[in-house]
């Protein structure tokens, strides 16, 4: 289907432009705020707290989110969201201003005096600031993909998703870099960990900072974009746990589905929150904040690469039944996070979280689709919202585990130990589970 009428579509290019400011905007702070917290404490189980910290809200209040945008309007949440997140932005930002002199101190000192100082810029301050950003998250992400519906004339849904998906991974490429640039010239590239000077906080300032002014922007793109109908009235029927018992009962019941739901959610609590505190700390322990940026713009382009493979050639290339395809994906990422933590060069590491986000990226289109072909539509929002919470619930207590894992046992151990848990889960999935034998079609 050509695109030629989708892109003269205005909504969908006031969409389209909103989503790219905030996209950008978002890699900023994803960027920025680990390493706040990496310069101010030096402990990666401060760390961890802090990614806990906005998935946990994110995750639980998910479902309430989605009840608030089919009770109003998906425009409406979001922009609510979106000033909320500006506003929080804001304040971190004049936070960080406030308070660089503490982050100007050796690592060793930075947290007794910024504590004993410094009133403002606190652990306490930044793990409720992160809480009110997963908060907020948690209504933006079900009205964000609610409202296309109603923006965008049916027969362009399927390329309106497929763009704006594309430029979502772009945004992984593009915003790591913008991020590490920023906090480079702002003399962020130093090492990190132990002894060394922190960067001037007017590198992480100016990144949240461009944030908040992202989610500004891209509401007022929002508030240009009209509704082609007018929304759905409310439904009355069931209340909201009623009916989030009825999508949970829909998933048991299906047994494929059930048991790629549980694989998952074991390899989520596992493995998928503990990458998100390792791969900071291990850029922190090569050459600084431009490794972050280089890291996870290679898994971004990695990403992005597999999703273009697999809506190209996916089909040409699945040489084994798709359960099957998914448990040797996994194992495959087991054996590349297994030498990762021994990097010694940043190159080396780009080059496994590239091949990481490779493989990543292709399986993701074949689960979506797979999802979509077997569930039904009247059920597909509390099917995806169930597969969302799997990894916004159960990575956040893997992410804090890990942190406190790190104070016990090296980076490298931790790396290789996730790498060996990914491929006992695929082999003894494999070999004890029907898994193998789910086919992409539905059955």
């Amino acid at each position: 289907m050509s695109t030629t009428a989708l892109r003269r579509d205005p909504n969908f290019k006031w969409l389209m432009r909103g989503g790219v400011i905030s996209m950008l905007g978002d890699q900023l702070t994803m960027i920025a705020l680990p390493w706040l917290v990496l310069k101010l404490t030096g402990d990666p189980l401060a760390l961890g707290l802090v990614i806990a910290l906005m998935s946990i809200p994110r995750a639980v209040f998910i479902l309430i989110g989605g009840a608030l945008v089919d009770r109003y309007s998906p425009k409406r949440v979001l922009m609510l969201s979106k000033y909320a997140n500006a506003a929080l932005l804001a304040l971190l930002t004049l936070l960080v201003l406030n308070d660089h002199g503490a982050l100007t101190m050796p690592l060793s000192d930075s947290l007794s005096l910024t504590l004993a100082m410094t009133p403002h810029l606190t652990l306490v301050l930044i793990y409720m600031l992160a809480f009110g950003l997963g908060l907020a998250q948690a209504f933006g992400i079900p009205s964000g993909t609610s409202i296309l519906p109603q923006a965008i004339a049916p027969e362009h849904l399927q390329a309106a998703n497929g763009m704006l998906m594309g430029l979502r991974q772009l945004s992984m490429l593009v915003g790591p870099l913008l991020a590490a640039g920023l906090l480079a010239i702002a003399g962020g590239g130093g090492g990190g960990g132990g002894g060394g000077m922190v960067p001037d906080a007017h590198g992480l300032a100016l990144a949240f900072g461009i944030d908040c002014l992202s989610f500004l922007l891209s509401a007022w793109t929002l508030s240009r974009v009209g509704a082609l109908t007018a929304p759905p009235p409310a439904a009355e029927a069931e209340s909201v746990l009623r009916s989030v018992g009825a999508g949970l009962r829909m998933v048991w019941h299906d047994v494929p589905l059930r048991l790629c739901f549980i694989y998952w959610g074991t390899v989520s609590l596992f493995i998928g929150g503990a990458m998100q505190v390792a791969i900071p700390v291990l850029a922190s322990d090569l050459h600084g904040a431009s490794t972050l940026g280089l890291l996870m713009a290679a898994n971004g382009a990695g990403t992005l690469l597999g999703m273009a493979v697999a809506a190209t050639a996916g089909a040409r290339l699945r040489f084994a039944s798709f359960g099957t395809m998914i448990l040797l994906v996994d194992a495959l990422v087991g054996v590349l996070l297994l030498p990762l933590g021994a990097m010694h060069a940043a190159w080396q590491a780009a080059t496994l979280m590239l091949a990481i986000g490779l493989l990543s990226g292709f399986m993701q289109i074949g689960v979506f689709t797979w999802i979509q072909r077997r569930v039904p539509p009247r059920m597909m929002g509390r099917a995806m919202s169930i597969f969302m919470f799997i990894f916004m619930g159960l990575a956040p207590l893997s992410a804090a585990a890990a942190g406190w894992l790190l104070t016990r046992i090296t980076l490298s151990q931790l790396f290789a130990g996730g790498g060996i848990i990914l491929i006992v889960f695929a082999a003894l999935a494999y070999v004890f589970t029907p898994i193998r034998g789910i086919t992409a079609q539905p059955q």
